[in-house]
């Protein structure tokens, strides 16, 4: 018998990387693996996924606890800790560099770590994609969220699925007022993307099935910057979508892909740069510390667990390690080149206003004084 209600959550954090900010080492996975295992084995969750996003490590937990639940976010925290602290005596970078708080405070939200849950009622068979990317911000799913979800062009779903006509209707953050507003699209579409084109202020949090409400997806809305005041690493968001019987399908989820555009992070959180997606074994981030990678693991979720195997291993589907992405991986590092060519000059660079949480303005607080009112 199914489960009434699972739980899928996708917790990720920097806790201190291999020869700069290049990837997640092994001492590290084995640790969180060891805790997550403890854990399943003591019923907090049903089963696990660990795996890593460049630098971050994605801990992705199925479980029947709902959202925001204080012993998974708990678990959460507490390995990552333990992660943190193996890092500082391996004098790994960057070293627990998302765990902004030092106390557990009984949610992980606002205290560093990114953190995308959806509880869904299991259907008879449900497939799950879930995204994750490195050296990149908050507002880098909205682009490939509204594509998914509103965007006939790349979606046929929304034209020839008569469960899906109906639209769907999306959240977004205005992450600088802390303020919420939902739209539906397609009768406010231009409303919708009036906001989420700013990407580094409105962010697309939840998505679901106008016709019923029904959760389609979830993203991470952190950013560190306003949470610490200052520059601390990027975001690194997080994702997951739903797909399949009246949702878009996999194939449709991933369409965006197919071609690279452009985010905000890079270098020391300071420039524009391409995504990248790739294959769990590619998921290291080098020239310019990049260029920002994405990755994307697809599973199924039966009787309350991600699918997996006669020995309980999950069955995970690596979705980037595929040939059909090399036009995108071959773009990103075309406009890699073009936008590194423009050295410290915009576009390359962001812009003033996001420049603000950066390290730039230790360097401009120096300069302050020596500006004179121009006669």
């Amino acid at each position: 018998m199914l489960p009434n209600k699972v739980t899928i959550s996708i917790i990720k954090c920097d806790v201190g990387s291999l020869a700069g900010h290049y990837i997640v080492p092994k001492p590290l996975f084995d640790i969180a693996e060891k805790n997550l295992n403890k854990a399943m084995k003591k019923g907090v969750i049903n089963n696990f996924y660990v795996f890593n996003a460049g630098d971050d490590l994605e801990l992705l937990m199925v479980h029947e606890k709902g959202e925001q639940n204080n012993e998974i976010h708990k678990l959460a925290w507490e390995t990552f800790k333990d992660c943190a602290n193996k890092a500082s005596q391996l004098k790994l970078y960057a070293a627990g560099q998302d765990l902004l708080k030092t106390a557990f405070s009984g949610n992980v939200r606002g205290m560093g770590p990114g953190v995308a849950e959806m509880e869904i009622e299991e259907r008879a068979s449900d497939p799950i994609v879930v995204f994750a990317a490195d050296k990149t911000s908050a507002g880098s799913f909205n682009y490939p969220l509204f594509r998914i979800f509103a965007d006939p062009m790349n979606t046929a779903g929304l034209v020839i699925d008569p469960n899906m006509i109906c639209g769907f209707k999306f959240e977004v953050i205005d992450t600088k007022e802390n303020k919420a507003i939902v739209l539906k699209c397609p009768e406010e579409m231009y409303e919708l993307l009036s906001l989420i084109g700013t990407v580094g202020r409105y962010v697309i949090s939840r998505v679901w099935r106008a016709s019923d409400n029904l959760i389609c997806a979830a993203s991470s809305v952190s950013k560190l910057s306003l949470i610490a005041g200052k520059y601390v690493g990027k975001d690194d968001p997080v994702m997951i979508a739903r797909a399949q019987h009246g949702l878009p399908a996999v194939g449709e989820i991933l369409v965006p892909f197919m071609h690279s555009y452009f985010v905000q992070g890079w270098m020391r959180g300071s420039h524009w740069g391409p995504i990248m997606p790739v294959g769990l074994k590619a998921s290291k981030c080098t020239v310019f510390d990049g260029p920002p990678r994405i990755v994307a693991i697809g599973f199924q979720v039966a009787n309350g667990k991600i699918s997996s195997d006669d020995e309980g291993n999950p069955i995970i589907a690596d979705l980037f390690d595929d040939p059909a992405f090399a036009l995108a991986r071959r773009e990103a590092m075309q406009n890699a080149c073009a936008l590194r060519n423009m050295g410290e000059f915009e576009p390359a660079r962001l812009s003033s206003e996001d420049m603000e949480y950066t390290t730039i303005k230790k360097v401009l607080g120096k300069l302050g004084e020596r500006f004179k009112p121009v006669k």
